[in-house]
């Protein structure tokens, strides 16, 4: 927390958790498509490797690799 209410003097550490966030923000893009192009291809069919598919792919939006990087800023 008090990285990100004195960014400028744990500089280096707040650019290391931004960063982290813009690549979960990028992985989290390509989750999306990812299930927009399975929904696209196959439908609602059960998925590769015995998932449930695009259902399965949609619960996977809202996982994080970082959880406490984005509840910070609803702390601060």
């Amino acid at each position: 927390m008090q990285v990100y209410r004195q960014p400028e003097k744990y500089f280096e550490l707040y650019e290391l958790a931004e960063e982290l966030v813009d690549i979960e923000d990028r992985f989290r893009q390509w989750r999306f498509r990812h299930m927009k192009t399975v929904e696209r291809i196959i439908g609602y069919k059960k998925g590769t490797g015995g998932s449930s598919g695009v259902e399965f792919l949609k619960t996977a939006l809202d996982r994080t690799f970082f959880p406490e990087l984005w509840a910070v800023r609803t702390d601060l």
